[in-house]
């Protein structure tokens, strides 16, 4: 990449949709600013050779406009929801209305950034507006995709820079859901319901700020809901748990007796343990505190840690890359188990209670 220096890099209000973008040469980024937003798109950098102990290093001399992909589909629906706001949010419920003219209040004290009023709006959009906009499309390449991708079970990603604010978009996204709940009661659309997954017990204490009855909870702190509306936030119920939890434990039998007396008492191989959570027990477990029988939404935060490998079949427990080989086999090994832990837990969960969303 040529040497190039950008004197000033932040060109946009952080509160306003951006307006321009650095324009990028056969040589990389220029300093030049255009007019207009720039689309979603990725390069196609070429990894450096990985040495032991560090991460994947990537040439930053590949990063030019040859290399540019743009993500049309993402691209596409950001210009039918930016055509959607500026007709003033047609198609959607006096609730979800009410909360838009508060989210974009210009005399708000804690205004919020754009980045997360437009993820917010693409996914109250795609729920509520889209069917009737005209844009059925979505949904179905969402669905084709889901299809192929993830066993049919219905998953949306809401993808955010670092930074970016993704927990306080969380909060609109159960704000949103819980207080068209209370006020529709029989709107299938909505859940107040939620479970919120996470790939670490960090993360999972950090995410408490979620939760109404916490002190520090962002729906007053970033004052995310009308002031009168609390009370029916409160009937929202919120499990935050850590994919681990979605392990189907050994159980209480199973801790009093020895390793042969497993053996022996298992039977046949494949057969289900006695000394072994069933999935409906896993189950029952981790979303006893949710109560009811009606769907709930999951959150997944750090989405692409959960996935289904693409070697596996709903029975398959093997994991196979031919293509890897040491630290790099053990390392793919490992994310594998951990991604299949995670998805099979959803599954797991939507065949026992339904899932309205992911």
């Amino acid at each position: 990449m040529a040497d190039r220096i950008i004197e000033n890099p932040i060109i946009n209000s952080p509160y306003q949709p951006p307006g321009r973008h650095f324009r990028f040469d056969d040589d990389g980024i220029t300093n030049e600013i255009v007019p207009g937003r720039q689309p979603s798109q990725y390069f196609i950098p070429v990894p450096r050779p990985r040495r032991r102990g560090r991460q994947i290093e990537l040439d930053f001399a590949e990063f030019t406009a040859d290399k540019i992909r743009k993500n049309d589909f993402v691209n596409q629906v950001r210009d039918r929801v930016d055509i959607w706001r500026k007709q003033g949010y047609p198609h959607v419920t006096p609730t979800t209305r009410r909360l838009f003219e508060h989210w974009s209040d210009p005399e708000r004290d804690n205004p919020i950034l754009f980045a997360q009023r437009e993820a917010a709006e693409t996914a109250i959009y795609l729920a509520e507006a889209a069917q009737k906009a005209g844009d059925a499309w979505i949904r179905n390449q969402l669905n084709e995709t889901n299809a192929a991708c993830n066993l049919s079970l219905h998953r949306v990603a809401l993808k955010m820079a670092t930074g970016s604010g993704k927990t306080v978009v969380m909060a609109m996204l159960i704000a949103w859901q819980t207080l068209n709940k209370v006020a529709q009661p029989n709107d299938a659309r909505f859940a107040k319901r939620f479970l919120i997954i996470t790939p670490g017990l960090t993360i999972r204490d950090r995410l408490r700020v979620l939760l109404p009855e916490d002190e520090n909870n962002y729906y007053k702190l970033r004052g995310l809901i009308p002031a009168d509306l609390h009370d029916d936030l409160g009937q929202t119920k919120i499990v935050i748990a850590n994919y681990h939890q979605l392990q189907r434990r050994e159980t209480k039998q199973g801790k009093t007796v020895g390793s042969l007396t497993k053996e022996l008492l298992a039977g046949t191989a494949g057969a289900a343990s006695p000394f072994r959570e069933s999935w409906g027990q896993m189950v029952a477990r981790v979303c006893r505190d949710l109560g009811g029988t009606s769907g709930i939404v999951v959150l997944n935060d750090e989405a692409h840690h959960c996935y289904l490998d693409r070697y596996d079949t709903p029975e398959d427990e093997g994991i196979t890359d031919k293509d890897l080989t040491g630290d790099d086999k053990a390392e793919a090994r490992q994310n594998t188990e951990a991604a299949r832990l995670w998805f099979n837990g959803l599954r797991a969960i939507n065949e026992r209670l339904g899932v309205k969303g992911v």
